[in-house]
């Protein structure tokens, strides 16, 4: 009897996020698939790939194989789901998503998206992160076009082998919905992560007591290649309406300026 293939999901927008429920709910459409989802009780977005170290974690059960992590993150997410609910077999797949708007260049460092599938690769864990880059004039967002990606991705997986190494995982961003059907001809493009071009965005304002506050802005989606790079880039993708699947390696050594820095240490 062939054993069902397990896969773990989390996110960072929350348990109750519509992206989270769409994945859900296309995985079920899956044969032979046993899902279990652990996903933050509320919004974590930007937290990077961050563990809760100063303060207890508790898991709270939604109902059979979901549970929300209570004050956790998408890597507290993941690595409580390992040490307790698959302490005698891990999943076959993480997948950490459907993450509402982009996570592309260096935005992937900010990620708590990328950050669940970070911490599904360093246990050894075949892992994806998916993100819908959004029309955010459209409150729900339309999810259609990732969540037939993820089922073919998946599907591929499953009957073949993940195609990378090890601490290696898939960032993948589906293009916007601002018309789904738009969408029907869109291909899957392999890119590397491009420039993410940032700007100090914060709003001031001030409580009825006269004491400021602030609120970091939403950036606009500016990025440029990378001079010399083979390929196109994860924006360059999305900007044609197409799919943008990016191998993320965890390895952050940069190799080609070790050789430039041992001459700079002994320089007299």
């Amino acid at each position: 009897m062939q054993l069902a293939y397990k896969i773990l999901v989390t996110n960072d927008d929350g348990y109750e996020a519509k992206g989270l429920l769409s994945l859900i709910k296309a995985l079920r459409e899956l044969d032979d698939v046993e899902i279990t989802v652990v996903a933050p009780a509320s919004e974590k977005s930007a937290c990077g790939h961050s563990l809760t170290i100063i303060r207890p974690l508790r898991f709270v059960g939604v109902e059979d194989n979901f549970f929300k992590l209570d004050d956790g993150t998408p890597s507290d997410c993941v690595y409580l789901a390992l040490s307790t609910i698959f302490v005698d077999s891990k999943p076959d797949l993480l997948i950490s998503g459907i993450n509402r708007g982009s996570n592309m260049g260096e935005d992937i460092t900010y990620s708590g998206t990328a950050a669940g599938a970070m911490e599904g690769v360093l246990h050894g864990i075949a892992s994806i992160a998916i993100s819908q880059v959004m029309d955010f004039t459209n409150p729900d967002g339309d999810f259609t076009l990732a969540q037939e990606a993820i089922k073919k991705l998946v599907t591929k997986i499953r009957e073949g082998s993940f195609p990378l190494p090890e601490r290696e995982f898939l960032n993948v961003n589906i293009p916007p919905d601002i018309d789904s059907s738009d969408n029907k001809g869109a291909k899957i493009e392999v890119t590397y992560a491009g420039y993410r071009l940032y700007a100090n965005d914060s709003h001031l304002h001030r409580n009825p007591r006269g004491e400021e506050y602030y609120w970091l802005g939403t950036h606009p989606l500016n990025f440029s290649a990378r001079i010399g790079k083979e390929g196109i880039s994860d924006y360059e993708a999305i900007e044609a309406g197409n799919i943008s699947i990016t191998p993320i390696q965890l390895d952050m050594s940069a190799y080609k300026s070790m050789s430039v820095l041992k001459d700079w240490i002994e320089e007299q």
